[in-house]
């Protein structure tokens, strides 16, 4: 079994990190640059840094924001946020991103999933998918920082991006994000099963027995979160001997 990832993610708004419950109720929590050096000085295995208003705001992401995080932090981290197109994430990664996040630009474009994977490589393009269960095993996609609903499908979504070339998917549950309850995990089984790429989890984390959960029922690669991190609720060493402490191969 590949070793497991323990992944924080840093929401960005107006240069701080952000943190809200199901997409709502935003609060800020600090300095991006100096989290994420402390998640990596904790062990924290990658980074994400999401600017959340991005497409809303129809603005990009910032890459001087990015350059000042490449200078402090030494482990991969991938940005998204308002790339809409080559250019966009050519001066991200150029700036010292080493994945680009692709999310609302993705499905209206899927085009773009195709031409980032031809043109830098499978490997720097994360799909992130954010979705809404309506019933059963039906989940909608939804854009705009979860704002507006599409007619896309989490698993027929999830299936044309990996088939355009996404290296990972990341799959936020809306209506886990900031509950604390535990990850989708029936989802999440359903994509590593049908899907032969990194799955990555996001929205639910609440314990530390939600990552053992998300990585032996929910089948994912990695274990997002944020608001845990970010108010130390679970630090990143803790969790990290509890997950070894109980056979999960972790990195």
């Amino acid at each position: 079994m590949l070793a497991k990832r323990i992944i924080p993610c840093l929401d960005i708004r107006n240069g701080q990190t952000v943190k809200g419950v199901k997409f709502l109720d935003i609060k800020e929590v600090g300095d991006p640059v100096e989290l994420g050096a402390l998640y990596a000085q904790q062990g924290a295995d990658e980074l994400v840094f999401l600017d959340i208003t991005a497409s809303h705001e129809k603005r990009k992401t910032f890459v001087d924001l990015v350059k000042r995080i490449a200078q402090h932090i030494n482990i991969p981290f991938t940005v998204g946020g308002g790339i809409s197109e080559l250019s966009d994430a050519d001066a991200l990664l150029s700036a010292g991103a080493d994945k680009i996040s692709i999310n609302s630009s993705a499905v209206r474009n899927p085009q773009l999933i195709s031409d980032m994977a031809q043109h830098f490589g499978s490997q720097f393009v994360v799909v992130a998918i954010d979705a809404k269960q309506i019933a059963g095993d039906d989940w909608t996609v939804t854009v705009n920082g979860g704002r507006i609903p599409t007619e896309k499908r989490l698993f027929s979504w999830a299936r044309e991006a990996e088939e355009r070339g996404a290296g990972e998917i990341l799959f936020t549950s809306m209506d886990h994000d900031g509950v604390k309850q535990g990850f989708a995990n029936e989802a999440l089984a359903r994509l590593s099963d049908e899907r032969g790429i990194p799955i990555i989890a996001s929205g639910g984390a609440g314990a530390k027995e939600h990552f053992k959960d998300v990585f032996t029922k929910g089948k994912a690669d990695a274990g997002l979160a944020a608001s845990i991190f970010h108010f130390n609720e679970i630090p990143i060493p803790e969790l990290k001997a509890y997950l070894k402490n109980e056979g999960i191969s972790i990195r």
